[in-house]
């Protein structure tokens, strides 16, 4: 349980960054650029990553590399940047609150990861406190944007519940720079032919872009995939909701944005999904083959210890004490 509590804790870190993202992308970065505004967070965070790790793709991971980037990285980029430039902080990010749900939904049908009830709890509560926030939300609503916000929900839930599926094979941090590395790649060439030549930045846009590339894209996407190759996505989803509430309250306190009384009323919701869907260990009892008792209990240690020589002795050789055996074979 504590380990599962830590990762989840340490998970939370990505989608607090990204919902910081939001206000940086609206207030200090260049409008009119998604395209260049996608490649300069992706590109150098990708090859920050791959400066640490030192590895590059072998065999099929070229190619899943590429999809993965296009899908976590390049299409979401782009599409979370029209939305930023277009919708007020807090609907933007609220929007993204029903990445939960279908990342639940996706997750069961790639992984054969089937929620439970605390995770469909958890996602109800949420996005019934997302509802409540966005139908009470202030500020003009650019039909543009929510569907830009809709289609970066779509696209990213994919790609997470994909990278969970491959997350066993290759290391975490080495993936996530090749992902960042090859989406900033297959974005380049569209920004050049359809923005022209990249954007100017002023001193501002260069601190935006610092913190967007190496705090919300290199070190939040690492964290957010070992959070996934460690916990149900139902749960990771869940963590997401964090976003909302941080676009949220940083719309207030910064960007001047009114939040009326329901909408705090939908942020406590929200926070209680995040709560309900945590994921809570079960203690595990190892029945004892031999005398119907739990090995590990008070009565059963005997038992459970004497499982353990009868495997020392077999991994010896013929299972008599003192014949050598190839032990090296077993593995845990």
């Amino acid at each position: 349980m504590e380990g599962n509590l830590r990762w989840a804790l340490t998970t939370a870190v990505a989608p607090v960054a990204w919902g910081a993202t939001y206000f940086v992308t609206r207030e200090f970065l260049p409008a009119g650029n998604p395209l260049y505004g996608a490649v300069i967070r992706a590109l150098p965070a990708g090859l920050l990553l791959l400066a640490v790790c030192r590895k590059l793709p072998r065999g099929i991971w070229w190619v899943k590399s590429l999809v993965l980037g296009a899908l976590n990285m390049s299409g979401f980029f782009a599409l979370v940047y029209v939305a930023a430039q277009r919708l007020p902080t807090s609907m933007a990010s609220i929007i993204m609150a029903v990445v939960p749900l279908a990342m639940m939904l996706l997750a069961w049908g790639l992984v054969g990861e089937r929620p439970g009830p605390r995770h469909l709890a958890g996602a109800g509560v949420g996005i019934a406190g997302v509802c409540l926030m966005v139908f009470t939300a202030t500020g003009s609503v650019d039909p543009l944007g929510i569907l830009a916000s809709l289609a970066a929900m779509g696209v990213s839930s994919f790609g997470y519940v994909l990278a969970k599926r491959w997350s066993g094979e290759v290391d975490v941090l080495a993936s996530t720079g090749w992902q960042l590395t090859g989406g900033g790649l297959l974005l380049l060439p569209f920004a050049v032919l359809t923005e022209g030549a990249p954007p100017s930045l002023d001193g501002p846009a260069l601190l935006g872009f610092a913190y967007v590339t190496v705090v919300a894209t290199a070190f939040a996407f690492a964290v957010w995939f070992a959070g996934l190759a460690h916990l149900p996505a139902g749960t990771v989803g869940l963590l997401g909701l964090l976003n909302p509430v941080t676009g949220v309250l940083l719309g207030v306190l910064i960007a001047d944005e009114t939040l009326s009384g329901r909408q705090i009323c939908g942020l406590l919701l929200t926070l209680c999904g995040v709560l309900l869907g945590r994921q809570t260990a079960r203690p595990r009892r190892t029945p004892d083959r031999t005398g119907g008792r739990t090995a590990g209990t008070e009565n059963g240690r005997a038992t459970g210890r004497a499982g353990e020589r009868d495997v020392v002795e077999c991994a010896r050789g013929d299972g008599q004490p003192g014949h050598s055996g190839r032990s090296g074979d077993f593995r845990n």
